[in-house]
Order: structure tokens, then C-alpha cells, then sequence
């Protein structure tokens, strides 16, 4: 029974289905900057071929051969402090990747729990949209309807009663209530005819 109670709250929970749709609404938002994205694309392409143009190559490979030299001098720098102050004795680094382990369990732990705020918020985003969606499509409906159905005429209806009688129908009812009582109590008391 548990398992099948499992399925059912599984099955009938939305909120995967308001996360689809907040990632849709999310993404159709982000589409939509694109165009003015290419357009300013667009419009700085000519400077920036121009300025690659004018660029010296063997300046750029100097530049590129400095930077390289710079950063492999940095890092042997660090590497060989690294290794000085390393500490041999294995119980020390035992409790070190103990501690380091410890710190990824922690972390893990956090980027779960923001990991299922940022579920929360895009399904809350997501339900919104598919709110929205549903009242667009209601509004949608109903102008299909009024466009759809011709405006109705005023039909003229004849009435052969005269205006008094129409007046009198409502207190003729209630009249014809107190009498159909009276008429059960007369065929109560009715005799039977005499036999011929």
C-alpha cells in the first residue's frame, strides 16, 4: 500500500509539470532578447573587424609569449612553496583530506538546498505562467464567442391575453394551491353511486 500511496502522490503532484513550464516561459523571455542582442552585434561588427585588421600579429605573439612566460614563472613559484611547506607526516594529511572530504559533504549539501530553492522558485514561476496561460485562453474563448455568435434580435411576442391577465397569473396560483387540497378532501367524502 505504501508504494501505490508512493505512485498516486508521485503521479498527482504538479509541480515538475510548473517547472516545465516556468523553464518554457523562461526560455521564450530569454528568446525573445535575441534579436536585440544580433542587432547590437550587428551594429559593432564593423568596428571590431576594422580594429582586428590594425592589429601587428607579431605584436599580439609577443604579448602572448610574455604572458606564458609570466604565468610558468608564477607557477613554479607556487608549486615549489606548495612543496616546501608540505607537511610529510601522514597522520597530518589523514586529517587534512578527512577535513577536505567533510568540506565537499558540506558543500554538497548547500548546493542541494539551492538547488531545490531554485526548483521551488521556477515551478512558483511556472504555476504563475500556466495561470496566465489559462485566463489568456478563457479571454481568448470568449472573443471567439462573441465573434462567432450573431447579436441576438429583439423577437416581438404576441399575447392574446389581455394586460389584466397577466397580471393575475401569480395570485391565480396560489389560489389554485389552497384549492387542489380542498378538491382531495371532496373526493374523500364522495359516496359511492347507487347500483341500477
Amino acid at each position: 500500500m505504501a508504494i501505490t500511496d508512493d505512485l498516486r502522490k508521485t503521479f498527482s503532484d504538479p509541480t515538475p509539470l510548473y517547472f516545465a513550464a516556468g523553464t518554457a516561459d523562461l526560455a521564450l523571455q530569454q528568446a525573445k532578447k535575441v534579436p536585440s542582442i544580433v542587432e547590437q552585434l550587428r551594429a559593432e561588427a564593423p568596428a571590431r573587424i576594422d580594429a582586428v585588421r590594425g592589429i601587428d600579429p607579431n605584436a599580439v605573439q609577443d604579448k602572448a609569449t610574455a604572458r606564458a612566460k609570466e604565468a610558468q614563472e608564477t607557477l613554479q613559484t607556487k608549486v615549489s612553496g606548495l612543496i616546501s611547506t608540505l607537511d610529510t607526516d601522514l597522520k597530518k594529511i589523514g586529517e587534512t583530506a578527512q577535513d577536505i572530504a567533510l568540506r565537499g559533504v558540506g558543500v554538497a549539501a548547500e548546493y542541494a538546498v539551492k538547488a531545490r530553492e531554485t526548483y521551488e522558485k521556477v515551478a512558483e514561476h511556472g504555476e504563475q505562467t500556466v495561470k496566465t496561460w489559462r485566463g489568456e485562453a478563457a479571454e481568448e474563448i470568449e472573443e471567439l464567442a462573441v465573434a462567432f455568435e450573431p447579436k441576438p434580435e429583439p423577437v416581438e411576442v404576441k399575447d392574446e391575453k389581455p394586460a389584466e391577465a397577466k397580471a393575475e397569473p401569480a395570485p391565480a396560483k396560489k389560489t389554485a394551491a389552497k384549492k387542489a387540497p380542498a378538491r382531495k378532501t371532496t373526493a374523500a367524502k364522495k359516496t359511492t353511486p347507487p347500483a341500477k
